[in-house]
């Protein structure tokens, strides 16, 4: 079965429309640019409300608690099969202040040494058509459907 994730689409008008990114911490992404930024998201299981697990992964991606109402955006499936269940929220943040929870893998592999990574190592805002570059490429239809939503049309 395909796992669930849900997560938030932060924007604000400056005067376009610009869309938080995240780009995923620890040394398999570090190097990664296009379609490896995402949405900041997080998995759920069944039963779960996914408004309550996309506000939950904002802040533990981002240490900050988003309190402004999510309109939902709906859900797009990626091409493992994750099934994405998105909101949006209009909010501008300092992208510098992050503070993003951490992970502990092997490394180097096979070392025997752990080391803690950030889920999140940056964030930022991105215009419309650099996000549709930037961002998974599974995620794009969120965007259009962000754009229609506050009425810029499409990307």
């Amino acid at each position: 079965m395909a796992s669930k994730s849900a997560g938030i689409i932060a924007y604000r008008m400056r005067p376009e429309i610009e869309v938080l990114l995240v780009h995923p911490g620890g040394p398999f992404w570090r190097n990664k640019d296009l379609g490896a930024w995402s949405i900041p998201k997080g998995e759920y299981a069944d039963g779960q409300d996914a408004e309550a697990t996309a506000r939950r992964e904002f802040a533990e991606e981002l240490g900050l608690e988003l309190t402004v109402p999510l309109v939902a955006l709906g859900q797009v499936k990626q091409r493992g099969g994750k099934i994405v269940t998105a909101f949006a929220a209009e909010v501008d943040i300092d992208t510098h202040s992050i503070r993003s929870n951490t992970f502990q893998i092997e490394w180097p592999p096979r070392s025997g040494k752990r080391q803690d990574f950030p889920e999140v190592d940056r964030a930022e805002f991105f215009a419309l058509d650099e996000a549709g570059e930037k961002i998974n490429e599974g995620q794009r239809p969120l965007l259009d459907r962000l754009a229609q939503l506050v009425g810029g049309g499409s990307r």
